[in-house]
């Protein structure tokens, strides 16, 4: 017979009060309810002990200081500090596209001592890989997803392109003729510019670099047609005025750039956002999983975090333990069956 301990607590609880105020229970009840008193007490420990918070807690970014995701992961750790009543810590562990690292904690401790701060690039990055290092949708348990944001689409200032409708045409006008740059083979800057390639119908030619800031230049300078990142990727030839922006890849629009339209408006269906999330490996107990999940999404709606996440438009993804691995599932199997179509395939 199962126990419903929650049940049981609240029950029990009342029978305390009666006890403690004067209203004992007499006969067998009392020596029912002292028998149930002790269980109870058996199953408050066996729950704490599951629920324990390591002392210390480290939380792996898989890419290099002073990045993005890096310092997100910072602010992001000190109210998980606060929060828990712990040390928590960022440790950097950079390599393969961010997979070494995510590899590391999902062979790691099952106690909640080691987590991962990761972003798309943990699923596009498993999706092209040739070597897959652990099951990143089996492997790696999401508990709460920080944030989602759009990526921006960015011309010259001298390109005639203009809007999402004129970037269609163009592309539809010339096949191969206008080209984009990311940054590097397998990116989510990649593979969401192919994401539009399959949805609008279109070929635009990529031209793969060691990072953003040199597509940028080229794209500024009229070399490149285009590139999409984060505003915040972006933000340096933004703010110059020589890249432009013209779209937000999110299917709709999004409040932080009221001026820009979604690309969907000329390539149906498209949508291809930017998000950040935490993991721990699979087999932590269910319960300290649940309380890192509220502890993390209360974290991701404080005003230190928000304010960090405002300029790129980002908002926290509300969501079940369920519902946000089946985001996981879901994305992964996107851009799997993308780079399997595109043959995109990163050794």
């Amino acid at each position: 017979m199962r126990l419903d301990l929650t049940m049981l607590r609240a029950h029990y609880q009342h029978l305390a009060q009666r006890l403690i105020f004067g209203q004992p229970p007499s006969g067998s009840r009392r020596r029912a309810f002292l028998a149930a008193l002790s269980l109870l007490a058996i199953s408050s420990i066996a729950s704490a002990q599951q629920e324990h918070i390591p002392a210390l807690i480290k939380i792996v970014v898989p890419f290099a200081a002073g990045g993005g995701s890096d310092v997100i992961a910072r602010v992001v750790s000190k109210q998980l500090s606060e929060r828990l009543a712990t040390n928590v810590i960022v440790e950097n562990r950079p390599g393969n596209g961010g997979l070494i690292g995510a590899a590391a904690v999902a062979r790691g401790p099952k106690d909640g001592s080691v987590l991962l701060f990761h972003s798309t690039s943990l699923v596009t990055g498993a999706a092209t890989s040739k070597r897959q290092l652990f099951d990143v949708t089996t492997d790696l348990l999401p508990f709460s997803f920080i944030a989602e944001s759009p990526m921006l689409v960015g011309v010259s200032a001298l390109s005639k392109i203009k809007t999402p409708q004129d970037l269609v045409a163009a592309a539809q006008k010339s096949p191969d003729g206008i080209t984009y740059g990311s940054p590097g083979i397998g990116s989510i800057g990649h593979l969401g510019v192919e994401l539009l390639n399959d949805a609008a119908k279109i070929q635009l030619r990529h031209i793969p670099y060691t990072g953003t800031a040199p597509a940028l230049i080229d794209v500024a300078a009229g070399r490149v047609g285009l590139t999409i990142g984060s505003y915040s990727a972006l933000a340096s030839q933004l703010s110059s005025g020589r890249v432009v922006p013209i779209a937000v890849t999110s299917a709709q629009p999004n409040p932080a750039f009221p001026q820009l339209p979604p690309m969907a408006i000329a390539a149906p269906g498209y949508n291809a956002n930017i998000w950040y999330a935490l993991f721990a490996p699979a087999g932590i107990p269910p319960s300290l999983m649940q309380r890192l999940h509220r502890e993390a999404t209360e974290a991701a709606r404080s005003p230190e975090v928000q304010t960090l996440l405002k300029p790129d438009g980002a908002a926290p993804v509300q969501g079940s333990l369920p519902e946000l691995a089946q985001r996981v599932r879901q994305d992964y199997a996107m851009w799997k069956r993308l780079a399997i179509e595109k043959h995109i395939i990163v050794d």
